[in-house]
């Protein structure tokens, strides 16, 4: 249950940190919420991303299968992930209209 709670909020503020930096270095607000989908893929999968390209039927059913077996405490994880970037994000508006100029 501790591994739970401190995997959650590792997640979580990781993704914020990541989102954050590169909310300023970019300056596009929720790119990395959109990247958000691309980075779990690459976490899930034990493949090569040149398979994808190269062998695309199997790879993107050894993704699916991959996908449908995360058990619910492997979802929760990823979402706070996700909750992360989102939290970023709402705090990179709030910090832009507040008058804050990063970068």
């Amino acid at each position: 249950m501790v591994q739970l709670v401190v995997s959650i909020l590792l997640y979580f503020v990781i993704f914020f940190g990541i989102a954050f930096i590169l909310n300023m270095l970019i300056r596009k607000t929720w790119v990395m919420s959109y990247l958000y989908p691309i980075v779990i893929i690459l976490i899930i999968d034990n493949l090569s991303t040149w398979e994808y390209f190269t062998n695309t039927v199997n790879a993107f059913t050894a993704l699916g299968n991959k996908l449908m077996n995360l058990t619910t405490v492997d979802i929760v994880i990823l979402l706070s992930g996700f909750a992360g970037t989102i939290v970023s994000g709402i705090v990179i508006k709030l910090l832009r209209k507040s008058g804050y100029r990063m970068f």
